[in-house]
């Protein structure tokens, strides 16, 4: 049983150590492609999307409280407010929604 748990982690950081060296060894010259360079632009952001959104999601009682939430965060964030109100008002969101029986 311990055998097995550490052949995994064994295998497990290898797997992590290779795509963190790999890239690093096969490209030693600067990427001139548009479309490439585009692409690892928004990896970071894409990335950061896709863990947030179905936390979002599920992390209150009712998923409407939270969708109404992602929707003002999202409107206030677009009209340049500082994270700490947009923070509190997508709190407030969720314990007024919260408060309407579904």
């Amino acid at each position: 049983m311990v055998t097995n748990i550490l052949l995994a982690i064994l295998v497990m950081a290898a797997v992590t150590y290779l795509i963190r060296v790999l890239p690093l060894v096969l490209i030693r010259r600067e990427i001139k492609n548009k479309t490439v360079r585009s692409f690892l632009h928004y990896v970071p952001y894409v990335t950061l999307t896709v863990m947030t959104f179905p936390a979002i999601l599920s992390a209150t009682a009712v998923m409407w409280s939270g969708l109404a939430a992602l929707a003002v965060a999202t409107v206030l964030g677009l009209r340049g407010c500082k994270l700490p109100t947009v923070a509190a008002f997508a709190c407030l969101t969720v314990f007024l929604v919260e408060l309407i029986p579904f």
